[in-house]
């Protein structure tokens, strides 16, 4: 007799498994059969931990640092995300304005969900990293998505914001450099959409995720404006800056109302952040930084043969990344209603028969688009654009 289906809450259908997630397992499935898998979806550096976090983090288990701490971190690690922030912008954040979490991810789902309520509406560029959409849908809120130009690199402007503003916009997020195209809000630009924000009463989310990896440009936070702290909130992540994404270690810098009610919140969630993982967040903040700058230099590199990879394959064409560690190149030239349709049929046909993995469009709001990480070797990138263009190349004889 066949079990029937257990009944799930109405709000978990309001949500969906990653993308990046799914991609990442299909990947993986593959590799245990044998197969030579280039992996372009999944989101992380391939450079190891540098070696004075993982040194601070051993010191850590040597003093028996295993215990529970304070829900919200330790006072330590918060003082230290808070230094390191006016390091970095010129900020200028207190403990009480500072709370931990489990990975930047979990920064974000806690802040909306409790600043949202059912009906509030949340601006949100496309394209988009696909956890904003779910997670404000979550919390009973509407997504608002702002389409962007391709033809200016997917930059969000103060005018289209302001374009999709109503009585119930309670947040806008914006992601600078953005994932999954690479896309920077200019600080002039930026600056116009914190004072647009603060001006309607509404609040500001930089995700700052990617912060430090900008190409041509310095980084900056629209939290150092005058007057901005009261109507922004920073979600900030150790992930990608400091090579640490298994460490699972994010943050969020907001008024101490907002922080009080995320504290609460994730008092009967994940409660404190990993003990041993705080210590080692601790070094990577106030330690030696020159990790990352040798980081940007490798992924510079990348991205320039990438792109140029791509714009050489005829039917593909891609917007030049100005941060982050992704291209999100066009293809739309190689779908057609009568072969290949979607990127999600072309990236399920791309792994099947090349074994090359990309994340599809649709997941990031777009119909013509694939994500490609070029955090992975130039060995690995190479072979995976190789079979990327003979693939293209294939669908155009048939």
């Amino acid at each position: 007799m066949q079990q029937a289906a257990p009944q799930l809450s109405d709000r978990i259908s309001l949500i969906s498994v990653s993308s990046t997630a799914r991609v990442s397992a299909e990947a993986e499935k593959l590799r245990r059969a044998g197969a030579d898998v280039v992996d372009f979806g999944v989101g992380e550096p391939d450079f190891p931990t540098p070696d004075n976090i993982k040194q601070a983090t051993v010191a850590a288990l040597d003093q028996n640092f295993t215990r529970y701490t304070a829900m919200a971190g330790v006072q330590e690690l918060r003082q230290a995300v808070c230094d390191r922030h006016k390091l970095d912008f010129g900020t200028a954040y207190a403990v009480p304005e500072c709370v931990v979490s489990v990975g930047g991810k979990h920064a974000i789902f806690n802040t909306t969900q409790v600043l949202l309520n059912h009906g509030d509406e949340v601006i949100i560029p496309v394209p988009y990293w696909v956890t904003y959409y779910d997670v404000v849908s979550f919390a009973g809120a509407k997504p608002v998505l702002v389409e962007t130009s391709e033809q200016e690199g997917f930059a969000l402007t103060a005018a289209q914001v302001e374009r999709h503003l109503t009585p119930k916009t309670r947040l806008i997020i914006v992601n600078s450099p953005c994932n999954p195209s690479g896309a920077l809000v200019e600080r002039e630009e930026f600056e116009k959409i914190a004072h647009l924000a603060r001006k309607r009463g509404i609040w500001l989310m930089t995700d700052e995720c990617y912060c430090h990896f900008l190409y041509d440009s310095k980084p900056y936070s629209v939290a150092a404006l005058d007057g901005m702290k009261e109507s922004v909130i920073v979600a900030g992540s150790l992930s990608k800056t400091y090579a640490m994404t298994g460490w699972r270690i994010g943050f969020t810098l907001a008024p101490a109302a907002v922080c009080n009610a995320i504290i609460k919140l994730q008092s009967h969630s994940t409660s404190n952040p990993t003990s041993i993982a705080q210590k080692g967040a601790i070094e990577a903040l106030l330690g030696d930084q020159s990790s990352v700058d040798v980081m940007l230099a490798e992924y510079r590199k990348r991205r320039d043969y990438v792109v140029g990879r791509l714009r050489a394959i005829p039917g593909v064409t891609c917007a030049e990344p100005r941060g982050a560690f992704y291209a999100y190149p066009n293809i739309g030239g190689a779908l057609s209603p009568k072969g290949i349709r979607t990127p999600m049929e072309f990236a399920e046909k791309l792994l099947a028969e090349s074994h090359v993995a990309v994340v599809p469009g649709e997941a990031f709001g777009t119909e013509k688009h694939v994500r490609i990480s070029y955090a992975t070797s130039m060995e690995n990138i190479a072979k995976g654009l190789d079979r990327l263009e003979a693939f293209i190349g294939k669908l155009s004889t048939h």
